[in-house]
């Protein structure tokens, strides 16, 4: 390091680098999510030194203000959601400096994030999950654990990382209409689910007649789905089958990772079930979550009264 660059750079980038190595090792954060870390805190720290702030002290709620405002103010804005990125990076980082005792309170957090826009949730119809269903129907090892996998997540509004990391031990019940299945969902918490007889059905030709071949291709392991090497499905697999899925069916429409949990939370508000329920099998922390699709299912029926009722439409 040349002479006097630690007077330059200060203590804000050596904290910098603490705070990089806790989040990654002690918060098991992942090194995408560090990476994406670094560059935010990066930038604000460059806007800091242009400012001849070089220490914690230094960072106050106006200088995190005007940091979040010129993001949406240079030649290039950010969009208002890499902007709400870069700030819960830098209230992550002054949180740590105000747990490590360099700043007394906490400034960034009476910094307000930019208001997102409302997007909705984009859900299948039940025709096309149905094309969808249909595209994986098949006696080959692929066929049989794709038909089990997409099965389940419309069955129950599971998460793909949800999915991919269940075992076979998750699966309760005796086949009937008592089965169940146990999902880990976010901060590992655990809900049980439902599992209705198509899904059951698909996921015992699965281990019946699929798994067992697709496990003697790897090492043991108590994964439910499994790879053509044997080894635990990937998360990125799991999003490819989905998306292969979707080109058979040639539904023409943009698949996401939660397409299945869309459509399976939308379905059943369609069908009457209550809010709190749904929140329930979505594992949801709060129903105001939830109510996000309440949405989608007004919207839906002003569309069908619109077409539909003969006195909807204005005279011409």
């Amino acid at each position: 390091m040349p002479l006097g660059a630690e007077t330059r750079t200060g203590q804000l980038r050596t904290q910098l680098s603490r705070y990089l190595r806790h989040v990654g090792i002690e918060r098991g954060r992942s090194a995408n999510t560090v990476a994406a870390y670094r560059r935010d805190l990066d930038g604000f720290l460059d806007f800091l030194e242009e400012r001849a702030v070089l220490e914690p002290a230094g960072i106050t709620t106006p200088a995190v203000t005007e940091f979040v405002r010129g993001l949406r103010e240079r030649p290039q804005p950010l969009a208002a959601s890499s902007v709400a990125r870069a700030l819960s990076s830098v209230r992550g980082f002054t949180r740590f400096l105000v747990d490590e005792g360099m700043l007394e309170s906490d400034p960034a957090v009476a910094v307000s994030p930019p208001k997102l826009p409302a997007l909705l949730p984009k859900a299948l119809t039940i025709a096309q999950v149905e094309r969808l269903l249909a595209a994986t129907d098949g006696e080959e090892l692929d066929r049989l654990r794709d038909k089990a996998l997409l099965e389940l997540l419309y069955a129950t509004g599971a998460r793909i990382s949800e999915a991919v990391s269940l075992n076979v031990d998750d699966l309760i019940g005796d086949g009937g209409s008592s089965e169940v299945v146990r999902l880990f969902g976010k901060g590992n918490k655990q809900r049980v689910v439902p599992v209705g007889s198509y899904a059951r059905a698909a996921l015992d030709a699965y281990l019946v007649r699929g798994r067992p071949l697709l496990s003697a291709r790897g090492r043991s392991t108590p994964a439910l789905f499994l790879g053509m090497r044997g080894a635990r499905l990937s998360r990125q697999s799991a999003w490819l089958i989905i998306r292969s899925a979707g080109d058979r069916a040639q539904l023409e429409i943009p698949l996401s990772p939660h397409s299945m949990r869309h459509s399976f939370a939308t379905h059943l508000l369609q069908g009457g079930a209550d809010v709190r329920v749904v929140q329930e099998l979505l594992g949801h922390a709060s129903v105001a979550t939830t109510q996000i699709y309440t949405r989608v299912t007004a919207d839906a029926l002003r569309d069908v009264y619109a077409t539909s009722h003969p006195r909807a439409r204005a005279p011409f």
